[in-house]
């Protein structure tokens, strides 16, 4: 089965909202439809041309457009391509169900080949939140002649998803609501972000996604990835015990780095925004006069 839309009028309304969204990305950017065996995925590619090639995966329900507050800087010396996830509402339309990480990582190899096409790079820098993450480490694991380095921010796949995410949810769902001036006091980040994306989150709401459950990563799969990766947690994370995560994966592998954020919890992202746009761009080097 395919993820859809409750109706029609659900439909429409989630891309107005998606288009207004659009409306505030802050550089030129030109869309892409990438074809796949599960349908054509939906990439905004912007910044120069002989920039290193990074594509951003979003969260759960996040859409390309939760990238937006990165993407200026993010775009000045690199290639960004920001993700619409197939299976999740965007603008990505998924047109083959979606049945296993087998085909969730073969989705993503997909995208990963229409990215470089034509560009004369070889491989490519994923950066992933939440699910986004699981997504790129899922693919690393089975793969990486096309990856030159991951970097992860609160991804799935190391614990199991409870009922302290559904509290922490609907805590962080209620902050949206407060008045600007108030979000400031209780919430770090820029408020002016969390109302920005409120109304496609609520919209997202009306999508039914039929996708695979993330599985928890195996000691054997983390240990075969063997390209540069860096996965930042969050202290207070609902969804791991961040520092049993960094234990556990600095003495599995040479190639992963864990990084541990103090006082930020699943928002990572949201809280820090200015540590996420910061490690993209330690992560990925730029050649000397680009």
């Amino acid at each position: 089965m395919l993820g859809e839309f409750t109706d029609k009028k659900a439909e429409e309304r989630f891309f107005v909202t998606y288009d207004a969204i659009l409306r505030k990305w802050p550089i030129p950017a030109e869309e892409l439809d990438i074809e796949t065996r599960f349908g054509p995925t939906r990439v905004r590619r912007c910044g120069p041309e002989d920039g290193p090639p990074v594509a951003l995966l979003p969260g759960g329900m996040g859409t390309s457009l939760s990238w937006y507050p990165h993407i200026a800087e993010l775009a000045v010396r690199h290639r960004v391509h920001a993700v619409d996830t197939i299976g999740e509402p965007g603008r990505s339309i998924q047109t083959a169900p979606i049945e296993s990480t087998e085909d969730c990582a073969e989705w993503l190899a997909e995208v990963v080949d229409g990215v470089l096409a034509g560009t004369g790079h070889e491989k490519v820098h994923l950066a992933g939140v939440s699910r986004g993450g699981w997504l790129a480490l899922n693919l690393a694991s089975r793969a990486t002649d096309r990856i030159a380095g991951v970097i992860t921010f609160e991804a799935s796949g190391f614990g199991a998803i409870g009922r302290s995410f559904i509290w922490w949810s609907l805590r962080e769902i209620f902050r949206w609501f407060l008045p600007k001036w108030l979000l400031r006091l209780v919430s770090s980040g820029d408020p002016e972000v969390r109302h920005t994306v409120r109304p496609l989150l609520f919209a997202a709401l009306k999508y039914k996604q039929r996708l695979p459950g993330m599985h928890l990563f195996s000691d054997d799969e983390l240990y075969a990835i063997d390209v540069p990766t860096r996965i930042v947690v969050a202290e207070r994370s609902v969804i791991h015990d961040a520092r049993a995560v960094a234990a556990r994966l600095e003495s599995l592998s040479p190639h992963i780095r864990v990084e541990v954020v103090p006082k930020t919890t699943h928002g990572l992202s949201l809280e820090k925004p200015e540590l996420v746009t910061a490690r993209i761009l330690e992560a990925v080097p730029v050649r000397p006069g680009v």
